[in-house]
């Protein structure tokens, strides 16, 4: 399985990598600010969204940076807070889409809060990726079809399975879940998995804010037997691919910069361990 492929060039391969982490390396949006939550840096604010929220409870505005606490003299607390300020992002047009899902709030590595996934680009707030690189014992990749509802990257192919941790999950619940959601796979399919590994912190500007995201990855081969099917609608097709053929996708920019990120890194993995 850490076969290289002959059809996928190393120095091409080497330079992709280089080129990728100047893609997912960027300084936040301009006129930005730093945003604190209860007092721990947490991520970077957008101009728009600070106008949003200015005078409401819990948020004060400064030249240097904006705050989010608990507002004390109403007696409301940081997640009722956050709540409120979720809603606002969203009718204010600067949050993208609603998915009633909650992310982790977290501040100089400490869990904080909750807050609606929405709201998590417009304030800049750190989000973790897991990933699932899935193969078959002839040396195929499982990849994924994003379908055409989705809010980002609609169309564009993916990784077998790819998705945000959620609100007090662990990285392997998440991954567990996602793998069953995405993909249909069972815990018992997937025993044979690496450990995942956090492949890059990435910091990039989107038009609703500001990306910074942790990528994790883990590996595996499919038992012959295991058939992904999507289960959450997220997925229009599903199928295998030969790593030169995956390659070429590469190149053609058909995946997702994130989904780019995991693939280039593991090849480059094969790489290091063939040489």
């Amino acid at each position: 399985m850490n076969h290289l492929p002959a059809g996928v060039p190393a120095q091409a391969l080497q330079e992709r990598q280089r080129k990728l982490g100047r893609q997912a390396q960027q300084l936040p949006p301009s006129g930005s600010r730093p945003l604190t939550v209860s007092g721990r840096v947490s991520g970077w604010i957008t101009p728009k969204a600070t106008r949003a929220l200015a005078g409401l409870p819990g948020v004060r505005v400064e030249d240097e940076a904006v705050h989010l606490t608990a507002a004390s003299g109403q007696r409301i607390i940081l997640k009722a807070v956050l709540e409120r300020v979720a809603q606002v992002l969203f009718e204010a047009g600067c949050a993208r889409g609603w998915r009633n899902e909650l992310l982790d709030v977290v501040g100089e590595g400490r869990r904080l809060s909750v807050i609606e996934r929405a709201a998590m680009r417009p304030l800049g707030l750190l989000t973790r990726a897991v990933h699932l690189n899935a193969w078959t014992a002839g040396g195929d990749m499982w990849i994924a079809r994003r379908a055409m509802t989705k809010a980002t990257n609609p169309g564009m192919w993916d990784t077998l399975v790819g998705g945000l941790v959620g609100a007090g999950e662990s990285l392997d619940e998440s991954l567990l879940r996602e793998s069953n959601e995405e993909a249909g796979l069972l815990p018992a399919q997937l025993e044979a998995r690496t450990p995942l590994h956090m492949i890059t912190r990435m910091h990039r500007r989107l038009p609703e804010g500001y990306q910074v995201e942790d990528l994790l990855v883990s590996e595996c081969v499919l038992p012959a037997t295991a058939a992904p099917r999507n289960q959450d609608g997220e997925v229009s097709e599903i199928r295998t691919a030969p790593a030169e053929e995956v390659w070429a996708m590469v190149q053609a920019g058909e995946f997702t910069l994130e989904a780019e990120l995991v693939i280039v890194d593991c090849l480059c993995r094969r790489l290091a361990a063939a040489s």
